[in-house]
């Protein structure tokens, strides 16, 4: 929430950190790949300006600019090695081409973290934002990946038939209401405050915890994501983390009637994410009209989520036709991974 001269300067001294600890030597150029995981307009291969600012992240004096020279310039007051900025990408690209550099089939890359959102591999021809100054030619490639930025899908409203009263309430609450709501009904920023508006709703209502004060639910934020998939963890019939959980939120001798309605609660607030991030998923495998594809995830919510990755599965499977094979891939540090390829591809074709 800081000024963004200082966020560029932390990524700057640890940048330098890194390389003193790996004794990089100081005179020697080194091409790097940045991952920037927010909205961008990419003017270039090392040029993007910072669109809007997402997950909560409020940097000022970033917005409109260009990353890559705000970061190059944190780098050049350092002074301390000498860092070409060769390629900037988003988390959703690394984690395809991470993905891909093993797995040829991987044509869709996705997130579900912090934030969500996905790219996906398009024909050239397809592509119909090109502006002026980047016309097709018959010397492109075939291929190109577009960053959806799915995260904002129903700002216009199109999506306003599922959202429920929680949905409103942590938009009106956040920094940027109006604005990625799909992303507020699937990402692990929201998911524990939606689980957290619900129990606050049936406790004032008197049908769950009844007697119980519990102070400190009625705090924003005080239902973390990871307290979804804790409870969510528990092997049916026993309470183990949930105790655990409830304990954290200050709520105490919960009769089990209790505790198997709130695990019901965060199923049904994790499942529905699940659920809409399949129908994002389904809807760029029929707009790439493929056979066979592969699809590299990385984020926390579905690295820890224990059923995450059975739903999502088998709601493209109720959803895809039937003659369509998909896999879903653990891309394995997509973000860096990824940056570091597009940077060593970006420097082999420079040299």
């Amino acid at each position: 929430m800081g000024p963004g001269r200082m966020l560029f300067d932390f990524i700057a001294e640890c940048l330098g950190k890194f390389c003193t600890e790996h004794n990089v030597d100081k005179n020697t150029e080194i091409p790097l790949g940045f991952t920037f995981s927010f909205p961008l307009i990419q003017q270039g291969l090392d040029r993007g300006i910072l669109k809007v600012w997402t997950k909560g992240f409020i940097c000022s004096g970033v917005v409109g600019q260009d990353v890559v020279q705000l970061l190059d310039e944190a780098i050049q007051r350092r002074n301390e090695n000498k860092i070409r900025i060769v390629a900037i990408i988003n988390d959703t690209v690394g984690t395809l081409m991470a993905c891909a550099f093993y797995k040829c089939n991987c044509r869709i890359g996705l997130i579900v973290g912090t934030g969500t959102n996905a790219c996906y591999v398009e024909k050239t021809q397809n592509a119909e934002m090109f502006d002026a100054n980047h016309k097709r030619t018959q010397g492109d490639k075939e291929h190109m990946i577009i960053n959806c930025e799915w995260g904002a899908f129903g700002d216009n409203g199109v999506i306003d038939f599922l959202r429920t009263p929680f949905d409103k309430q942590v938009d009106e609450g956040g920094h940027n209401p109006g604005h990625q709501i799909y992303e507020k009904c699937i990402s692990g920023l929201y998911l524990g405050e939606l689980v957290r508006l619900i129990l606050v709703d049936l406790m004032q209502k008197g049908a769950i915890f009844a007697n119980q004060e519990a102070y400190s639910i009625q705090e924003k934020g005080k239902f973390k994501t990871r307290f979804v998939s804790e409870v969510e963890a528990d092997v049916p019939g026993t309470f183990d983390y949930t105790d655990f959980v409830l304990n954290e939120i200050g709520i105490r001798n919960a009769i089990d009637e209790d505790k198997a309605c709130l695990r019901y609660i965060c199923q049904a607030v994790s499942t529905r994410a699940a659920q809409l991030t399949a129908c994002g998923l389904v809807c760029l495998i029929n707009k790439m009209d493929v056979k066979d594809v592969a699809i590299a995830i990385d984020g926390s919510v579905y690295r820890h989520h224990p059923r995450f990755h059975d739903m999502l599965y088998i709601t493209m499977k109720k959803l895809l036709q039937k003659d369509i094979e998909f896999q879903l891939i653990l891309s394995e540090d997509g973000s860096g991974r990824g940056a570091l390829i597009a940077a060593a591809a970006t420097n082999s074709k420079m040299n």
